[in-house]
């Protein structure tokens, strides 16, 4: 892993997961996952609708979009896009990201997994993770997420790990109208379901746009 680089260094350690900026190898692994599927192909979960290209296309672009991420990172403008491996496969991607973070001390969060891996609760525990490095690691005061009303399971995680209703959105999705509900997680609500151990945060505070980690001790 490059020296002039910390952030390939940090990584988040579950009980059966592991969060990294991804190497090249994983980018491969992950183009897999994608080209075997992430959702029913008749429902779109995402904005955009990312996945909604030919299927010689996507693991490319999968590459492609994780690598851009990397390569536009700013301390005033970040995007960790974790990937979540587990059994030493690469099996999605966990982001978390923010703009103006040592002002605003907000983040937001996304993912997805290789459809077979749903229904393991690994969302939970991959989302607890990158949480955990945000409240605890880094010092934000808050997290959004959003999701469709019609992804039961997304919501689901959101409202086991705190989150509160924080409005609607309409969008355009193939066509349709179609709501997202927003939802909030304050610092003082959040409770990690499972240990989460984070590792080599100490020099990539600079590029998250700090000078040291977690001023907010206390709520």
């Amino acid at each position: 892993m490059p020296d002039h680089w910390p952030l390939f260094k940090l990584n988040l350690t579950t009980p059966r997961l592991e969060l990294r900026l991804p190497t090249l190898e994983d980018l491969d692994q992950l183009a897999d996952r994608a080209a075997e599927g992430i959702h029913d192909p008749d429902v779109m979960p995402f904005i955009p609708p990312w996945t909604d290209v030919p299927n010689d296309e996507l693991p490319g672009n999968v590459i492609l979009s994780n690598l851009g991420e990397i390569a536009r990172w700013r301390p005033e403008r970040w995007c960790c896009n974790f990937a979540v491996i587990y059994d030493g496969q690469a099996i999605g991607i966990q982001d978390l990201s923010a703009t103006d973070f040592a002002v605003t001390r907000e983040v937001h969060t996304g993912s997805w997994l290789g459809r077979l891996y749903h229904g393991r609760g690994l969302g939970t525990e991959m989302r607890a993770a990158v949480l955990h490095l945000a409240f605890t690691g880094l010092g934000a005061l808050s997290a959004i997420s959003a999701a469709f009303e019609h992804n039961g399971p997304s919501l689901a995680v959101s409202r086991k790990l705190g989150y509160q209703p924080d409005g609607l959105s309409i969008h355009n999705v193939r066509g349709r109208r179609t709501i997202a509900q927003r939802m909030r997680l304050d610092r003082c609500a959040f409770t990690s379901p499972i240990p989460v151990d984070i590792h080599g945060l100490e020099p990539c505070l600079q590029h998250f746009g700090l000078s040291t980690s977690n001023p907010f001790s206390t709520c």
